[in-house]
Parts: C-alpha cells; structure tokens; sequence
C-alpha cells in the first residue's frame, strides 16, 4: 500500500496541539481592518482552535498530523 499524501495547503494553515486540537490563525485580521475597534482587532490576535466538524475533516486531510 502506498502511504496517503497530506494536503499539502492545509499542512501549511492548521497545526496540532499536544492533545490532538487544531490550532490555525485567526480569521478576519488581513485587511478591512480600519472598521473594526481596537479591542477586537487585540482579541482577534493569535491562535484560534478549529471546531470539532471541522477538525474531522482536517485530520483527513493531514493523515499523519
């Protein structure tokens, strides 16, 4: 059996925390930024952990984490 190819695109945006969670950047910080408030613009910052729908689909697609 060949091994299965990680999606390479998706290797490049999610990583994995030590328990096996999604971590990805935080959506809605690259631009149109002038309209957002300070305060959301700080807790827009960082990390954010994928959803558990999503994370099914994510581990697919990276089958060796």
């Amino acid at each position: 059996m060949p091994k299965i190819r990680s999606n390479r695109s998706a290797a490049k945006r999610f990583k994995f925390t030590a328990k096996g969670k999604v971590k990805m950047k935080q959506a809605f910080t690259s631009h149109l930024l002038s309209s957002k408030s300070p305060s959301r613009k700080r807790n827009l910052r960082g990390t954010a952990i994928a959803h558990k729908s999503e994370e099914r689909k994510i581990k697919r697609m990276l089958p060796y984490g």
